[in-house]
């Protein structure tokens, strides 16, 4: 990333809570403290039963409840990642109703914007088909630069946990 100088962009991060989407707000950080940038922090939401669900059966109170829950989702994220203190950035936080992907998108949509997002969990081939890769889609279709940030080792030792692998390594102690 070049230095851009202050107010010539933001870097907009896509916060989800899970270990990649802290190690990239942390990157993000890290950049505009660099940069005197600002961080928008943005975690997307959908109404329960997704968009098309909401849209067959309006309901205000679901759609303010689906809000509220993003909300907290993003202040736990941001309590989580930065132990409740000050960031030591310029940090604007939104938990914005839409698809990620798309959301994302349209929230880095100034001149000289930065999108920072981390690298999502290993998925096979039908889970890419159910459900496409968020951050593909975005390093595919941005106007604006892309940065992915490695999963963390701890995502990566935690999901051979999960596989089944390293099993054997844990009970032995290694």
């Amino acid at each position: 990333m070049t230095d851009t100088g202050a107010g010539d962009g933001r870097i907009v991060v896509g916060v989800s809570g899970s270990l990649g989407s802290l190690a990239a707000l942390h990157h993000a950080v890290a950049e505009a403290r660099r940069t005197d940038a600002e961080v928008l922090a943005v975690l997307c939401w959908t109404p329960p039963g997704e968009e098309l669900g909401y849209r067959r059966s309006v309901c205000p109170p679901v759609v303010g409840a689906g809000r509220d829950a993003a909300v907290t989702r993003l202040r736990q994220a941001l309590d989580e990642a930065f132990a409740g203190r000050h960031a030591g950035a310029r940090l604007r936080c939104q938990a914005v109703r839409g698809e990620t992907a798309h959301t994302l998108l349209r929230c880095a949509d100034r001149p000289g914007d930065v999108l920072v997002l981390g690298a999502g969990r290993e998925r096979g081939c039908l889970s890419r088909l159910i459900r496409p890769s968020v951050t593909a889609y975005c390093v595919r279709h941005a106007a604006c630069p892309v940065l992915t940030v490695p999963r963390p080792p701890l995502q990566r030792d935690l999901e051979a946990l999960e596989r089944g692998y390293g099993l054997r390594d844990l009970v032995a102690g290694n």
